[in-house]
């Protein structure tokens, strides 16, 4: 864009997942419709979802899948603008997908799909998209002008200044910094009265500064299905062993509940009472050595490592050697397996920011600020966090319709 005929009814900050479902949502109800990206590509983090396949919703959302202080605000949004009506959208560009685990849908090929989809309907309707437009301002105008808003940007390093009569917020939030994270839709929002709760990263490895970090790294590599607790949550998926400490979608999942200090709790055979099970190998293959039996189920290498971790005293131990009592020791180690996380990896790696604009300023209908007639926040940037699975995306989706419908 080097030149606007008119000024825009409507300007959208941020090109990604939700910026792009309300800009197309808005202009098919006949609004023209400007789109300011800061990075240089839009959807980047499209791009890399999913290891490249994003995982794009789910066919099961629920309000119980999403982290906020108001767990009811994102129920509205979902029901107007549910899974099934984005898969519509999926399956009539003719975009082949999957189902994973846990009812994830993927694409079969690439994210690129995914994109390409939003960027032709976008373009069927006139949606004008200008990438590398680094935000200076934003105005306030008169309220009852036909324009109430005023956003300074440079553009190709000439500053320009468009006037709107809505402004979307879409700017995502603090995760991934290099895919365009920043914290620019949190000062949009304190400058115009709102507040914002407390944030932090989520989806996020755990890292470890005790003796577990040596530990961790020795196993690097190795990815083992548990499941894992913490603050009365629990989840059941792989867990990959790191350099740094831990990751994996279980510890991605956990790390939305984890708080400095507090420890989790990690059950190696979540399908198996590891107590009973040895208890009956005993009587079944009183001769097999301990560390052979726990091969069965674990790596060699894990078992080596919990070997000098628990039960040092048992190494070359045959089941028969073992009391009863010990046994159960072992069990209850396998099964509830105590650490103590030293923190996260922060920003740099987190899928999600947990916390962000609040939702008590927010109408959760239309996504406009209730004391600020015209401004709206979408996505990532509120205070609606969504477990590993598609309900990031889906929140996109849902809020960016819902706000498009009106703006």
């Amino acid at each position: 864009m080097t030149e606007l005929s008119h000024n825009p009814d409507v300007v959208i900050l941020g090109a990604g997942a939700a910026g792009l479902m309300c800009a197309l949502t808005a202009a098919q109800q006949g609004r023209r419709v400007l789109v300011l990206e800061k990075a240089n590509k839009v959807g980047k983090k499209i791009l890399m979802s999913g290891g490249g396949r994003c995982n794009f919703t789910n066919y099961f959302v629920e309000a119980d899948n999403y982290i906020s202080n108001n767990p009811h605000f994102c129920k509205a949004a979902l029901k107007r603008y549910s899974p099934w009506d984005f898969i519509g959208l999926v399956e009539r560009y003719e975009i082949p997908f999957e189902e994973r685990q846990h009812s994830q849908l993927f694409c079969l090929h690439s994210a690129k799909d995914i994109l390409a989809m939003l960027l032709q309907e976008c373009a069927q309707v006139g949606v004008e998209i200008q990438a590398q437009c680094e935000l200076q301002k934003v105005e306030a105008l008169a309220a009852d002008g036909a324009s109430r808003y005023a956003v300074h940007v440079v553009i190709n390093g000439v500053r320009r200044t468009i006037e709107c009569h809505s402004l979307v917020v879409a700017t995502g939030a603090l995760s991934i910094p290099t895919l365009g994270g920043s914290g620019v839709g949190y000062e949009l929002a304190a400058q115009f009265g709102l507040a914002v709760t407390a944030r932090r990263a989520g989806l996020v490895p755990l890292m470890f500064s005790d003796q577990t970090r040596a530990l961790c790294e020795r196993l690097s590599g190795l990815a083992l299905p548990v499941s894992v607790s913490c603050q009365g949550q629990t989840f059941r998926e792989n867990l990959l062993f790191t350099h740094r400490g831990m990751s994996g979608p279980v510890i991605l999942q956990i790390s939305n509940y984890w708080a400095p200090g507090d420890s989790i709790s990690i059950d190696l055979l979540p399908a198996e009472d590891a107590a009973a099970w040895l208890m009956a190998l005993k009587h079944e293959q009183p001769l097999t050595h301990l560390k052979t039996v726990l091969t069965y189920k674990l790596a060699k290498s894990l078992v080596a490592e919990l070997e000098v971790l628990f039960w040092p005293s048992l190494a070359g131990s045959k089941l028969a050697e073992i009391t009863d009592q010990q046994l159960r020791q072992v069990g209850e180690q396998l099964n509830h397996w105590l650490l103590k996380p030293s923190a996260t990896e922060g920003y740099r790696t987190a899928e999600v920011t947990l916390g962000g604009v609040d939702t008590a300023g927010v109408s959760s209908k239309t996504m406009e600020a209730k004391q600020q007639p015209g401004l709206y926040f979408i996505g990532e940037v509120l205070d609606v966090s969504g477990h590993l699975g598609g309900f990031n995306f889906q929140w996109a989706w849902s809020s960016g319709y819902s706000a498009g419908l009106v703006v």
